[in-house]
């Protein structure tokens, strides 16, 4: 029961982070999201609203990397072909919330990466997880390490950047053609016509 309580919260948080934000989510709606009482909120997490958003962080977190990374493996057996199907999985999922559920750690992570250092750090555990990730995916398209690590960044910054122009547009199309995009440069950085470190 006790479980089951706080996972109910956990995921109503985490729900109405994604949808608006850290500072436009009160631990009131979070307790009526979740059935229960602003005292369990407390009860669970001691720490208040920050202690909950850093569980939310590191769950969510892990979850959302668990995702892309079985989205990334049962894709095209084409590593470039399947950074493509992720972008446009993407699409079809913020979609089918009316472009309500985006990434669950970047909203967080703009609100508080210079007002609360404890969740800045959560937020950047998060991210850091998921660039190890994509770059053991990248070394499928770059041998090189260094040049596996960029492009996973750019993989990553690319999808944070188009998430947000598809919210803001309400069209899928930002993230459509950030995937193109992307396809496009791994794909000229596994043939040796883009040097993804930038070296001459």
């Amino acid at each position: 029961m006790a479980r089951d309580t706080r996972e109910r919260i956990t995921t109503a948080a985490a729900t109405l982070f994604r949808r608006q934000g850290y500072t436009g989510t009160g631990l009131q709606q979070i307790a009526a999201e979740s059935q229960t009482r602003v005292g369990s909120i407390y009860h669970f997490f001691t720490g208040g609203k920050d202690a909950l958003t850093a569980e939310v962080v590191r769950t969510g977190g892990a979850a959302y990397g668990a995702m892309v990374g079985r989205i990334l493996a049962n894709g095209p057996d084409d590593p470039v072909d399947a950074l493509g199907a992720m972008f446009e999985q993407a699409a079809v999922d913020l979609a089918a919330t009316d472009y309500a559920d985006a990434c669950p750690i970047a909203t967080i992570a703009l609100e508080v990466a210079s007002t609360n250092e404890p969740l800045r750090i959560a937020t950047a555990e998060v991210f850091e997880n998921w660039l190890q990730g994509l770059t053991a995916f990248c070394h499928q398209i770059v041998d090189d390490p260094a040049g596996a690590r960029d492009l996973a960044v750019a993989v990553l910054v690319t999808l944070e950047g188009a998430f947000i122009l598809a919210r803001a547009a309400r069209d899928p199309e930002p993230l459509l053609a950030a995937g193109r995009s992307v396809e496009r440069l791994a794909a000229a950085v596994r043939t040796g016509s883009a040097d993804i470190n930038g070296t001459p």
